[in-house]
């Protein structure tokens, strides 16, 4: 199976709700997709959204850095599969969304060539999952009713976002929220790098005062600082979760090994695609650590392949954070995962069983 053609395209999907976090605000998802081609017909599918706040990834540097590695695949026999990922890994530096597109679509053609679903190749598991649903910080009161409208659509997992603002202030949307769905609700607190130390500390201290018990708090300092991650998971009864602090297994063996959180946030767009995922999840199993699969903005193909990896991956990947697809208005891929209410359903098709997208504008081509 000769590898022969790799295209991109864009597509912008507007959000039922502005995505608001201590870093960013955005009313759409900007993906680029890319599909892999081979000589005997099949197809292989990967997205990367541009998120330049957290991956440095833009549109046109992928682009750019797409005619950089595209030569090094066309023509390769995707038999030799290690190869093919290392031409990924090690032709460029840096660029973790691009790579992570790139190798899903390889993933994705070697599942094919099996006659498999993705989350088989990997190693089985079940094809179905659970997923939160975040709640944008905002004004209390529409954090509330969005926590509401979330419930009411069946999540029992609400991710809040806190950060970039008083932390008193986040302390009275968590009461609040608390207060209008119940204690049946779990509640997982993402501050995005957005309170200092100590202010995390004190924060998360009034939540507990207040009779409540959150699931988890995630990244809540900067990713550099993993000396003030420590003192907050030394300081505070919840579990600390590192999101932005780990990329690599090299960031996860640092925040591990000096117990700087409890549980670790993998995105395939941080780890620059399935294998590196892998790595950290396999780390996080010998230190007996439990992961959660995240996503940045994403779409159907990306997600789709991040539930393939946590299906394959559950005995240690126990939280999921695929809410992507739920937060847009529209869907533009047919194939791939089904999403009703918190539940997501993995096709049993081959791959990552995407079919085709609708609406792609400004094709880019290597042959």
């Amino acid at each position: 199976m000769t590898l022969t053609e790799i295209s991109a395209g864009e597509i912008r999907v507007p959000l039922t709700v502005p995505f608001k976090t201590a870093v960013r605000t955005v009313d759409h998802m900007h993906s680029l997709i890319l599909t892999v081609k081979t000589d005997d017909g099949r197809t292989g599918w990967g997205e990367a959204p541009a998120t330049a706040v957290i991956t440095g990834d833009l549109i046109d540097s992928m682009r750019a850095g797409l005619a950089v590695l595209a030569p090094r695949l066309i023509g390769r026999d995707l038999g030799d599969f290690n190869a093919c990922l290392n031409d990924v890994e090690s032709g460029l530096a840096h660029h973790s969304s691009l790579k992570a597109a790139l190798e899903m679509a390889l993933f994705d053609l070697r599942a094919q060539a099996f006659g498999v679903p993705l989350y088989q190749l990997l190693g089985g598991g079940k094809p179905q999952l659970k997923t939160d649903v975040t709640i944008s910080v905002n004004d209390i009161d529409s954090m509330v009713a969005d926590s509401r409208r979330a419930v009411a659509a069946g999540f029992d997992a609400l991710k809040i976002k806190t950060g970039g603002r008083d932390w008193r202030i986040d302390v009275d949307a968590v009461r609040a929220i608390h207060a209008a769905v119940g204690p049946n609700v779990a509640l997982r607190v993402d501050a995005n790098q957005g309170w200092s130390p100590k202010a995390a500390v004190a924060a998360l201290g009034a939540i507990a005062a207040a009779g409540i018990d959150v699931e988890f708090v995630e990244q809540p300092v900067k990713a550099d600082d993993l000396a003030g991650l420590k003192f907050v998971t030394d300081h505070v009864a919840a579990p600390v979760l590192a999101d932005e602090a780990v990329f690599s297994v090299k960031d996860a063996l640092a925040v591990l090994s000096s117990g700087s959180a409890d549980i670790l946030n993998i995105k395939l767009m941080k780890t620059g695609g399935l294998l590196q995922a892998i790595e950290i999840a396999r780390l996080a199993r010998r230190h007996h650590r439990p992961c959660m699969i995240g996503c940045m903005l994403e779409g159907v193909i990306s997600v789709t392949a991040a539930a393939h990896f946590a299906a394959a991956y559950a005995d240690v990947v126990t939280l999921v954070d695929l809410d992507g697809p739920a937060l847009c208005r529209e869907r533009r891929v047919r194939g791939g995962l089904v999403m009703e209410g918190p539940w997501i359903t993995l096709p049993q098709s081959p791959g990552l069983g995407i079919e085709a997208v609708d609406g792609m504008e400004k094709a880019q081509s290597f042959r």
